[in-house]
């Protein structure tokens, strides 16, 4: 089991959405992108939640949209990506290999989360659409997934209070939940139906207004704290 703190090692984005053209022009950690990206255009953020492959690059339409290799943990900001059929691909960082390769049809105008998952011997991409939807007054969001290739079953709970979701298995997920906001909460992952702990995300605040993703990642099978089972949150955006 391992406990968690942090935030995120770099959060998909905080901004104040004034429509979509905002959010995609103002992301405060938006990453090398390709200069000549027109519209219509998507936001596509990145999570590399595979525990044991090597650092990466990603491309969009064959254009290299991060600045830094990205290792296992690593998040990038919402970033403009053309709309359409968009091929996607990672590469090793340092043998310019070709890890995984897909492509996805984005819509024009909605916000998407990118998750590489499950290990090096078959990773997968997975493409999640973002309802960023402003919270009811006085609460905040929170969407729950499950990136353990190998963990059963899970729940989120709130230590000594409610189930968030139950019973979310591999790239299962919840919608955006509402809990109050402004307030500091523990979270566990539980083997599902049971009280045992996988891991925690220990006294995090979550302000009124704003959208987190909270995932469950590592292996059931881990044999290090770089691969055990952990949980994480991201910050995808807010609201004034």
């Amino acid at each position: 089991m391992k406990t968690s703190t942090k935030n995120n090692k770099s959060a998909l984005t905080s901004m104040f959405i004034l429509g979509l053209a905002a959010l995609l022009l103002n992301s405060c950690s938006k990453p090398v992108a390709n200069s000549n990206i027109n519209t219509p255009v998507a936001g596509v953020g990145f999570v590399q939640a595979s525990p044991d492959e090597p650092p990466l690059d990603i491309f969009f339409n064959n254009s290299k949209y991060n600045s830094l290799p990205i290792v296992y943990g690593n998040t990038f900001s919402y970033a403009p990506v053309n709309a359409g059929k968009v091929p996607i691909a990672l590469y090793n960082d340092v043998t310019v290999k070709a890890v995984v390769a897909d492509t996805v049809q984005l819509a024009q105008n909605v916000t998407y989360s990118l998750f590489l998952t499950n290990t090096v011997s078959s990773p997968q991409l997975f493409l999640l659409p973002d309802t960023l939807a402003k919270p009811a007054a006085g609460n905040a969001s929170i969407r729950f997934i499950d990136l353990s290739p190998d963990a059963a079953a899970v729940d989120l709970v709130i230590k000594g209070g409610a189930k968030l979701a139950g019973n979310v298995t591999f790239k299962g997920h919840s919608t955006f939940l509402p809990v109050q906001g402004d307030m500091f909460y523990t979270l566990e992952v539980h083997a599902a139906g049971t009280s045992t702990v996988l891991a925690t995300l220990s006294n995090f605040k979550y302000q009124t207004g704003f959208l987190y993703t909270v995932w469950f990642h590592g292996l059931a099978s881990g044999t290090s704290s770089a691969d055990n089972l952990a949980v994480d949150i991201i910050t995808n955006t807010y609201f004034l």
